[in-house]
């Protein structure tokens, strides 16, 4: 796979509806990629399914909630200028006795075509949005929504097995009238109707949904976790007992007032966060990991090329973000190969996880060159850790954070460097500054511009690093290029030297006279 392929950005919003049990959401994307960027994100607690599971109808207030919320989000989908536009429905319109006469008045409010998906499309579509926000997801996903969780074995990208049953929140609430004790004995009874949920054990399991990203967001504050990221936020089956004694309990003052803060969400926490305890327990889950990417998302990797969905989503983030923020996306190009030979023999071992994490930072290490320079280690360390990236879990996002602070800045200083810290732990923290080493190196030579470090070459001889220079850029040495090499030499334990030789130029003129006769290598 070429993980450093062409990035074109363009505008080509397409908007997705989501009309569940629990709410309806409207997210416009700026267009169909692998990196996706929300222009707008808006949902609307509507509560269809809330007695659903006792009556089989949608009650009127709810619908007609619903009806207001599909009028807005049209007029903002038009106002957006997105064309393509997918209005899905989940479990509330597809089990409701008056669900049809609800599907049709709701295509008028929104002015398009809904697709009413059935429990093995939602599974299938959840599945999908795994595999857009997770590098090789083998696991057990978990979609909760209000009316129903869908359960996904997903190995090799593929969907093994999958099941829906009538676990939503609200279903939960309604069949055992409030009940957390009766709850528990329905999804006891139909988690052992599904016979492939053995296949869960020792393997992860992938939470997607609203109630469960909210239950992450209280646990993070219960832990005093430094990011509030939820993607990929993970949790030990220990971890998950806790948060569920607590909504139970509510033990403490602070968690009541963490439950009373999440508004309409309240009511159905308790019961989401026992149906995931029963379910971590039941797969005896080896961890959790949090998902942002559900069947909206899946929607979206499904509409791909084959080609865009297996482009890395975390290279395609960092490529895509150097191109609007850095001076140059070649130039970070240019850094992920010049860095390269600094990880070979004799220097730092490294697997093919470091190279690509490497190579995302080198891409980041320029977003925040137009900043004060006082400030430009902090603002996009801060930025980089706190940024909707996926395809990385996050201590390698703290990691990339302390790498893009440490190209401006050599000490850490800040109240959020020392959590960074704790969270990447030791191996990642001097990978960390080497690579922002090496890179405040290279940009004392090319200012940030492409077409210049490609002519260079840095390395090791025995116990020295050296920096090769043509003559043509011979001027370029001086105090300051010593100065910055010297720390790089230090932190790889080497002595520092730079030659300036004739004989590299003409090494290089033979290197680039083969590579214009040499015909490219078909696109992976």
């Amino acid at each position: 796979m070429n993980r450093l392929a062409s990035s074109k950005l363009t505008y080509d919003p397409v908007a997705v509806v989501d009309i569940g049990s629990n709410s309806i959401r409207l997210l416009i994307y700026e267009a169909p990629a692998r990196s996706l960027t929300p222009i707008f994100n808006e949902k609307v607690l509507c509560g269809l399914g809330r007695r659903l599971a006792t009556t089989r109808r949608l009650e009127l207030a709810p619908m007609e909630r619903a009806f207001a919320a599909l009028r807005r989000f049209r007029r903002i989908i038009e106002q957006t200028g997105a064309r393509s536009v997918h209005v899905i429905a989940t479990a509330a319109a597809r089990d409701a006795e008056n669900g049809a006469e609800f599907i049709a008045k709701a295509q008028k409010m929104i002015g398009a075509d809904i697709r009413v998906l059935n429990g093995e499309e939602e599974a299938e579509l959840a599945a999908a949005g795994i595999a857009a926000g997770f590098l090789d997801a083998n696991g057990v996903a978990g979609d909760l929504g209000g009316g129903s969780l869908e359960l996904v074995d997903i190995a090799d990208g593929k969907v093994r097995n999958a099941q829906s049953v009538q676990l939503g929140a609200l279903a939960l609430i309604d069949k055992s009238a409030g009940s957390l004790v009766k709850a528990r004995e329905f999804i006891d009874r139909d988690l052992q109707t599904i016979p492939w949920l053995n296949a869960g054990t020792g393997r992860p399991f992938y939470p997607i949904g609203g109630a469960w990203r909210t239950i992450a967001r209280i646990h993070m504050h219960m832990t005093g976790y430094p990011l509030s990221v939820v993607h990929a936020y993970a949790m030990t089956p220990d971890d998950v007992t806790q948060v569920s004694n607590a909504f139970t309990t509510r033990h403490t003052s602070a968690v009541e007032k963490l439950i009373a803060a999440t508004g309409e969400r309240a009511e159905t926490l308790p019961f989401a966060a026992l149906v995931m305890k029963r379910v971590v327990d039941r797969l005896q889950s080896s961890e959790v990991q949090l998902s942002a990417f559900g069947v909206r998302e899946g929607l979206i990797y499904r509409m791909l090329s084959e080609r865009e969905r297996e482009r890395d989503p975390l290279i395609a983030a960092c490529e895509d973000m150097a191109q609007l923020r850095s001076r140059s996306l070649e130039h970070a190009r240019e850094l992920c190969r010049w860095t390269d030979s600094l990880f070979r023999k004799p220097g730092p071992k490294e697997t093919d996880e470091e190279r690509r994490l490497r190579h995302a930072a080198c891409l980041l290490s320029d977003i925040a060159w137009r900043a004060h320079p006082d400030y430009r280690g902090e603002q996009s360390m801060s930025f980089v850790a706190q940024s909707s990236f996926v395809g990385i879990d996050h201590p390698g996002r703290a990691f990339l954070a302390l790498t893009v602070y440490h190209r401006h800045e050599k000490g850490l200083k800040g109240d959020m460097t020392p959590q960074l810290k704790r969270l990447a732990g030791s191996r990642w923290i001097k990978r960390a500054q080497i690579i922002g080493a090496a890179v405040r190196t290279a940009h004392i030579l090319s200012a940030g511009m492409a077409g210049v470090i490609p002519h260079t070459s840095i390395g090791y001889d025995e116990n020295k690093l050296v920096l090769q220079l043509p003559s043509k850029l011979a001027p370029l040495d001086g105090e300051r290029l010593q100065r910055r090499l010297r720390g790089l030499a230090h932190l790889l334990n080497c002595q520092p030297e730079i030659r300036i030789s004739a004989k590299f130029d003409a090494a290089r003129a033979i290197m680039r006279a083969i590579s214009r006769r040499t015909p490219e290598p078909a696109p992976e």
